[in-house]
């Protein structure tokens, strides 16, 4: 039997500069696990909740409190719920508000040479977390970059350094390994 491959593009909504990746993951990955791979490949802490919107339908971790009336998404592989050039919405951080937009790019045959999920391409660093979502982002871009900006010394000792590096997809290969 061939073990499918899902080429998804993410793309984080709303900031700039982009910040985009592309991974490889087997077909059959329960909507958790995909989760994770968001997680790692853009660079978020996994510290909030999260969600996917795929053609009208919820999916997330099960709410104990009940007020996400999402589907559960280890109940729900990758496979079952989209298909190439599907298109997807998933949110992290109810309180920031970071909405991703995923494409299915391809469906393709594993190379059974290669261990995945894998990143094979991407851009731009991830927003530091609880930073006040895509708005709150564009502030701090400014702030940080701006000596005379009112915000720039506290932020600064805040986050530290967030030039952004070149991206290197191995690196975020090197993370979506403990995945596997």
């Amino acid at each position: 039997m061939t073990r499918h491959i899902y080429a998804l593009r993410i793309e984080l909504s709303d900031v700039t500069p982009p910040v985009w990746r592309r991974v490889l993951v087997p077909a059959g990955y329960t909507l958790d696990r995909v989760h994770r791979v968001i997680q790692y490949a853009v660079g978020w802490q996994d510290c909030h909740l999260h969600s996917f919107d795929i053609d009208g339908v919820t999916y997330g971790a099960p709410d104990p409190d009940g007020l996400l009336d999402a589907a559960d998404e280890l109940d729900h592989r990758l496979d079952a719920v989209a298909g190439k050039d599907t298109r997807f919405g998933y949110t992290y951080d109810f309180g920031d508000w970071w909405e991703h937009e995923i494409t299915v790019e391809d469906v393709v045959a594993a190379d059974p040479a290669q261990r995945y999920p894998v990143c094979v391409d991407g851009a731009g660093q991830c927003p530091p977390e609880d930073i006040g979502g895509a708005s709150g982002y564009a502030e701090f871009v400014a702030a940080v970059a701006d000596p005379a900006h009112p915000r720039h010394a506290e932020l600064r000792e805040w986050v530290g350094d967030h030039e952004p590096p070149s991206f290197d997809p191995s690196r975020v290969t090197t993370l979506l390994r403990r995945l596997t």
